[in-house]
């Protein structure tokens, strides 16, 4: 069970942003991604506990650009894990992440930053694994082994999702789940540089207790990247007035080293 929460957590920490359609493409943002500094990036899942409170989970990258031919190149290195979970989940979470901890993952995106594509997927997924392999031989848990056969045996899918689904999201032109208003109703707000968007997805019929997700999206026209995005759940009950949250899932982008 622990295993499974474990999991859980890290479904919801990297859903996998669509890719763009040809008209989001086009309307898409001039990309020019900072090349003088490094950035931080912080991806945290809140979720709601049994206690009335919430449990948080959250992954620090260290991200460093470069400008390489006709494109640039991401240097995106896991920097640490952050949980104020229950502390056997969090000895689990660790157990799945601790591999990648230290890692640096090479991206390559093109100069207006249409797609996101992984350098040498298979050498570093061997890496990961053995890394988990020697950690789970250390440690002798039943756990770590089974977290490192978890690990051996993800589907490329759920590896690509696991790697890299929080960076796609990241170049604005590459993702997809910013709505350009062909699908609903969106509001736009443009203040000093950033274009903030916001959506709402209505409860899905069917369910007893439907969940309505909003998001919001904050983009630095600068540099075409994202600066926030903040994902909404929250539990209805058919009136707005006393819908109730029950997760957040908040990706944000700051100049300057992990600290």
């Amino acid at each position: 069970m622990i295993v499974l929460g474990a999991l859980l957590l890290l479904a919801a920490q990297a859903p996998e942003p669509p890719v763009p359609s040809e008209t989001q493409q086009v309307a898409a943002l001039a990309f020019a991604p900072p090349l003088d500094r490094p950035l931080t990036y912080r991806v945290a899942t809140r979720r709601s506990s049994r206690d009335g409170g919430f449990t948080s989970f959250a992954l620090i990258y260290d991200l460093r650009w470069r400008r390489v031919g006709r494109g640039y190149q991401l240097l995106a290195r896991f920097d640490r894990v952050e949980s104020d979970a229950h502390p056997e989940v969090v000895r689990t979470l660790r157990l799945m992440i601790d591999p990648l901890i230290g890692e640096t993952l090479t991206y390559f995106v093109p100069a207006d930053g249409s797609s996101v594509d992984m350098v040498d997927p298979e050498g570093l997924w061997r890496r990961v694994v053995d890394r988990a392999q020697a950690l789970a031989d250390a440690s002798g848990r039943p756990e770590a082994k089974r977290a490192a056969q978890i690990i051996a045996t993800l589907p490329p899918a759920e590896r690509d999702k696991l790697a890299s689904a929080d960076i796609r999201a990241l170049v604005v032109p590459a993702n997809g789940a910013i709505p350009n208003g062909a699908d609903g109703p969106i509001m736009t707000v443009t203040v000093a540089g950033r274009r903030t968007i916001s959506a709402s997805e209505p409860p899905a019929a069917g369910p007893a207790q439907p969940i309505k997700v909003d998001t919001r999206w904050t983009i630095d026209l600068g540099t075409g990247l994202l600066a926030e995005e903040r994902r909404q759940s929250f539990l209805t009950t058919g009136n707005a007035a006393d819908r109730k949250l029950v997760e957040e899932r908040i990706r944000a982008l700051e100049p300057g080293d992990p600290s």
